[in-house]
């Protein structure tokens, strides 16, 4: 992704509005436990209030270009849902780090879909 050469014309690099989009992939894909979680997630705790659509899209397009480049879309929302949960002050972010780390020691399969 490259940005606009010409900073003048009112476009930001996330707007791509009219740009070569190259092929378009069609093909259905499932989604995998994680990335379903992140949809969930972020449905409830916006319809609970503590965030809009506008809320997130500012965290987004703030994230810059390369998270764009180095990122999933699944990674980027789920860095978006977690900013505006620590400004909306659901938690902190030292209370996160606690339950991170209180996860990270259950295990690398914690969590994992069983194939029943």
């Amino acid at each position: 992704m490259t940005q606009n050469p010409d900073p003048f014309d009112g476009k930001r690099w996330h707007d791509m509005g009219g740009d070569a989009a190259g092929a378009v992939p069609t093909e259905q894909h499932d989604f995998s436990l994680w990335e379903k979680r992140v949809d969930a997630l972020m449905v409830i705790c916006s319809s609970k209030g503590h965030f809009t659509v506008d809320g997130l899209r500012r965290v987004l397009e703030d994230m810059g270009p390369e998270a764009f480049e180095t990122m999933t879309y699944y990674e980027r929302w789920i860095a978006s849902v977690n900013q505006n949960l620590i400004e909306a002050r659901v938690y902190t972010t030292a209370e996160l780090a606690q339950r991170m780390t209180e996860v990270a020691a259950r295990g690398p399969t914690y969590g994992e879909a069983s194939g029943g």
